[in-house]
């Protein structure tokens, strides 16, 4: 989620059939109960007092859009872009596509796919107004009018988790009125009174929670209620400190918390309750002590360094308040990020929730692929000009929602296999078969799954801005796999990509499988301006050439192959790395000829 945290800081397509298989697989497993999560002591356990170390996903984007996630820059507030999809296309068009996108972007096949792939929880983004009407809108001052879909869409993720025996956090995403002044997070319309100044949006979000609680009382796989996500605001000075990054005393915050607390036990006594800090979730200043023994302690962390002193300020509040931490939100960055904040935090017990499982970019298991007919819409939203035809704008956004289903998605397998097993083993696994036979090709960009500086090493591999105040990309070209491996798309043909950037000392590892033993000439197809750029060829750990040129092929993108000769191969698993010595130049694909 693009937002700054205080003191916090490709393609692979799976088939129907793997889907399906994958489904059943999650199907098979029984929705016994483990009994209530609780707070026990500084631990999260289960009804038999075992630990209980949360590994989730956020549902971020299906109830609550947020402009980043559908590339939308300016304006991207939900409200706001619905309130322009009205203008290019009309309400009923517009209708139409959030009722497609609600029914399309979470199901069933998620929800037991996420259960294959290693995850036991999801935390589910709540906009209140899927659940109650803003207080604009209620025809009687105080009344709160339920709404059927927020429900019903809740009811179905919980059968889901349920199927799967994983726990379902309830987080209030969008509170009435908007919790804060990153208005994108909250949908928050700014001409209308906001959550903190306004008694009756108060007072809504407390029925909302009690109304919830009331429903889901009884259910075991609900995992706990995340009561208001990152509140961010300034309540002793708004205009210096409007996130509230600085805020001493939290008076309002802390009010409103415990008011939603009482409600919640008016009714529920069992379910663990989490709170957030303000400043998007880290500033507790003025909240503690707790006010309930069944409760859990947020932290937000994004782009900063995941070393021991990045969760210091997380370790010492589970200590003075004898109380759990979660990592309710964190992600938006690469695979190393990913795998080495996994680690620290698993190391310290501390459970987690990703951010988001899809949307419109590659850094997330799920992919939501883009349309000629969207990309026009993004275009106009961002940057103005002539408005898109009415009938474009209506194909393009329907489009886009039938491609939030699963099975139209792009899976990242390389963003699974860094969160899941990565954080546990150094070991590399084949991205691709590879295999090697007379005339095969291995692109540059199947090289193996792992760890940097075990199945690749480059030199800069993840964002750590909040920590130097400098952005780096990672993946430069933002596609095809989420390592700090620079990938472009290869503009002359469809779907392909090839490594860019390529810097000295960097390096690629393939894990293949030879058919034939015999002597082979790799043809290395690459590109180069400069032609100073030189390679070696190391198999299975012995350095078979060295110091090899890459010739100057006319331009950056002009590709053209070059021969290795004598290279021997034996028959089965070959490992072999290719190392730029000197950098300066791109690499598309191997070519191995007998």
């Amino acid at each position: 989620m693009f937002k700054r945290i205080f003191n916090q800081s490709f393609l692979v397509q799976k088939s129907k059939s793997l889907l399906f298989i994958i489904s059943l697989i999650a199907f098979g497993f029984n929705s016994y109960a483990q009994g209530f999560l609780k707070a026990e002591g500084k631990k999260i356990v289960n009804a038999k007092g075992e630990n209980v170390l949360l590994r989730g996903f956020g549902l971020g984007g299906w109830m609550l859009q947020e402009g980043y996630m559908l590339k939308i820059n300016k304006d991207g507030q939900q409200y706001k872009i619905r309130e322009r999809l009205e203008d290019l296309m009309g309400a009923r068009q517009t209708q139409e596509f959030y009722d497609a996108w609600l029914n399309n972007h979470t199901r069933k096949i998620d929800i037991d796919s996420l259960k294959a792939w290693g995850f036991n929880s999801v935390r589910l983004p709540m906009h209140y107004n899927l659940y109650t009407l803003p207080i604009e809108k209620e025809t009687v001052a105080g009344q709160n009018t339920w709404l059927d879909r927020g429900f019903a869409l809740t009811d179905s993720l919980l059968a889901w988790c349920k199927a799967n025996k994983m726990y379902l956090i309830l987080d209030l995403h969008a509170a009435p009125g908007g919790q804060g002044n990153d208005t994108n997070i909250s949908d928050r319309d700014a001409s209308k009174p906001m959550l903190w100044e306004s008694e009756a949006n108060q007072q809504k979000t407390i029925a909302l929670w009690a109304k919830l609680a009331e429903r889901y009382k009884n259910e075991e796989w609900i995992g706990a209620y995340d009561i208001i996500n990152e509140p961010n605001y300034g309540f002793s000075n708004p205009t210096a400190d409007k996130n509230g990054t600085q805020e001493k005393i939290n008076a309002p915050l802390k009010k409103l918390m415990v008011d939603i607390t009482k409600a919640i036990r008016a009714v529920d006594q069992k379910h663990m309750i989490i709170i957030e800090g303000n400043g998007w979730g880290n500033n507790y200043n003025g909240v503690f002590p707790l006010w309930d023994n069944n409760m859990a302690i947020s932290f937000h962390k994004y782009w900063n360094y995941n070393d021991q002193a990045s969760i210091a300020h997380m370790i010492k509040t589970r200590e003075e308040q004898n109380a759990p931490i979660w990592v309710g939100e964190t992600g938006e960055n690469s695979n190393t990020w990913f795998t080495d904040a996994i680690s620290l935090f698993e190391k310290n017990n501390i459970g987690w929730a990703w951010w988001p499982l899809k949307k419109i970019g590659f850094n997330n298991p799920m992919e939501i692929k883009s349309n000629l007919n969207y990309n026009s819409v993004v275009n106009y939203m961002n940057n103005g000009g002539n408005k898109p035809k009415e009938s474009n704008v209506y194909s393009g956004l329907m489009e886009l929602a039938v491609h939030t289903r699963l099975e139209n998605t792009i899976i990242h397998k390389d963003v699974i296999d860094a969160m899941i097993r990565q954080p546990h083993s150094d070991e590399t696994k084949q991205f691709k078969a590879n295999l090697v036979k007379e005339g095969s090709i291995i692109y540059a960009v199947d090289y193996d799954l792992g760890k940097n500086n075990q199945a690749y090493f480059d030199l800069d591999v993840a964002d750590y801005h909040v920590a130097t105040n400098k952005r780096t990309a990672g993946n430069r070209g933002r596609m095809y796999r989420n390592d700090g491996v620079d990938i472009q798309m290869d503009s002359t043909k469809y779907e392909k990509y090839y490594v860019s950037n390529i810097e000295s000392g960097e390096w690629l590892q393939y894990t293949t499988k030879v058919a034939k033993k015999g002597i082979y000439t790799l043809k290395l197809n690459t590109a180069s301006a400069q032609g100073d750029g030189k390679i070696s060829i190391v198999v299975n750990g012995k350095v078979v050439a060295k110091d090899i040129a890459v010739p100057n092929s006319g331009g950056a993108k002009k590709f053209i192959p070059f021969e290795v000769k004598n290279i021997a191969l034996n028959a089965g698993k070959q490992v072999i790395k290719i190392i730029a010595d000197t950098g300066g130049y791109n690499f598309s694909y191997i070519q191995f000829v007998k």
